[in-house]
């Protein structure tokens, strides 16, 4: 009797150091290096410093429903209320942003770029892949209306985890945006940690996910199925433009496809030809601008002209 309960003990507490081990890696997961990312996009030719020191600009910390401050930039070249926010991915920061922001100020809006929790010069201790990032980026759209007035009229740009998070804040807290741009986002975040754990660390995920979830929900506060966008897009009226690269192969194409299916009313879907993950305008830089183009004039524009 005794050997049987030191052996369940064992592995009770072996099953529950890996749903914390899981857990860690999720929460936890190594960003980038911002002078690495900084000087990435430099040398691409994808930001330009004089170009950035020259546009009229004002840092704002935004404040954060969850106690932190989140790092924003105001950027205003035009006198009109006519903005796009820009959410970036998990491990980047609002440097790797400055790119699409540079397509919209061309077009004639304004723009808000800004730090995910954890990430750049944002707080915040953990990321949770849109799950408090929604309630953040609420908090931003809050600041650009008080700021703005309640007429402010805006679209927001998410790539990746920025991309689920837009969809995930419109789809369960608010529609309150315009239109939307989801690059490259993933439609269920337990589906993708699946995949991950399956084509990455060589892990069952079959017997694992629960035990990571069951970790998530005592350490965090939430479980996997908290972060599904394909579970909210239903709720999402306004348009919306899904882009993904056909060679992605980390958060799978077939992902933006269902999420595309499923969105009612007005919406577009761009397949890029090359590409790895996130790179659909790195390496299609033309046709990711015609495409925004051609949505923007039959979904936007027409509502809201910018003058």
């Amino acid at each position: 009797m005794k050997k049987r309960i030191a052996i369940a003990s064992g592995t009770a507490a072996l099953l529950a150091g890996l749903g914390v081990y899981i857990s860690h890696r999720v929460i936890y997961m190594p960003k980038k290096d911002e002078e690495m990312i900084l000087k990435r996009e430099i040398e691409a030719n994808r930001f330009n410093i004089d170009d950035y020191s020259a546009l009229p600009k004002e840092e704002v910390w935004v404040p954060s429903p969850f106690g932190y401050n989140i790092k924003s930039v105001f950027v205003k070249p035009y006198q009109h209320n006519k903005f796009v926010i820009f959410s970036h991915g998990v491990t980047e920061n609002k440097n790797n942003s400055i790119k699409y922001m540079n397509l919209f100020i061309k077009k004639g809006f304004n723009a808000v770029l800004y730090d995910h929790r954890r990430h750049g010069e944002s707080g915040g201790k953990t990321t949770s892949y849109g799950h408090f990032e929604k309630h953040d980026l609420k908090a931003v759209v809050d600041t650009l209306i008080t700021r703005e007035g309640e007429d402010v009229f805006f679209g927001i740009h998410g790539e990746s985890m920025g991309a689920a998070t837009l969809l995930l804040y419109a789809g369960s807290l608010e529609d309150r945006a315009d239109f939307y741009i989801a690059d490259c986002p993933f439609s269920d975040f337990g589906e993708q940690l699946a995949y991950r754990m399956k084509a990455g660390i060589k892990m069952p995920a079959k017997w694992l996910l629960p035990l990571a979830n069951a970790s998530l929900k005592i350490r965090q506060g939430f479980t996997l199925k908290d972060i599904s966008p394909i579970s909210v897009i239903k709720n999402i009226k306004k348009p919306v433009l899904f882009i993904h690269s056909e060679k992605d192969d980390f958060i799978l194409p077939s992902m933006t496809k269902e999420l595309y299916e499923k969105k009612q009313g007005e919406k577009e879907l761009f397949m890029a030809i090359n590409g790895a993950h996130a790179q659909s305008y790195n390496e299609n830089p033309e046709k990711y601008e015609e495409v925004i183009d051609g949505f923007l004039e039959r979904f936007v524009f027409r509502k809201e002209p910018i003058q």
